[in-house]
């Protein structure tokens, strides 16, 4: 990874309770379990540090590769982020990204074909406690929860530019 060590985020398998002691901006929370059955809305969630997609998503995509292998496409809501490229070449891959402006605080990041994974997208400017209760939510297994209403509970509030 070309970003030094700092400025990389810290992707973790961590258990909802233990997400308390482990998130800080910049961190990305997944649940990696191969299941048959996909019983939760969410794979996990993602803290970014601003909404500027360029700076985010390299570090972001770098981090998930180590653990699920080269990423393809990634979808994201328009409205979250301030400029949007169609593709962007990280670590020497072409990644495609999708944008529309669909409002569901979520961005879908995709391995291979058709395998993907959704994380809930917590505002940059979120409180740490917050960050960390809705990450913890979106990271259970059993949650079914959309990510907005996950944000409004948490009092994170929407990831939508003003």
């Amino acid at each position: 990874m070309s970003a030094s060590d700092s400025d990389a985020p810290r992707v973790t398998r961590l258990l909802p309770d233990a997400v308390h002691q482990a998130v800080k901006p910049g961190t990305a929370v997944v649940r990696l379990e191969t299941t048959h059955e996909r019983q939760g809305v969410l794979d996990g969630a993602w803290w970014p540090r601003s909404r500027d997609i360029t700076a985010e998503l390299p570090v972001l995509i770098a981090a998930l590769t180590e653990y699920l292998g080269p990423i393809t496409r990634v979808g994201l809501d328009a409205g979250a982020w301030e400029e949007l490229p169609t593709r962007m070449v990280i670590e020497d891959r072409v990644v495609h990204i999708d944008s529309f402006p669909v409002g569901d605080d979520t961005v879908l990041v995709t391995r291979g074909d058709q395998d993907y994974f959704s994380l809930l997208v917590v505002p940059p400017h979120t409180a740490p406690e917050a960050a960390r209760a809705a990450m913890a939510e979106a990271v259970r297994a059993d949650n079914v929860t959309q990510a907005e209403q996950i944000l409004i509970h948490t009092g994170t509030g929407r990831a939508a530019l003003p």
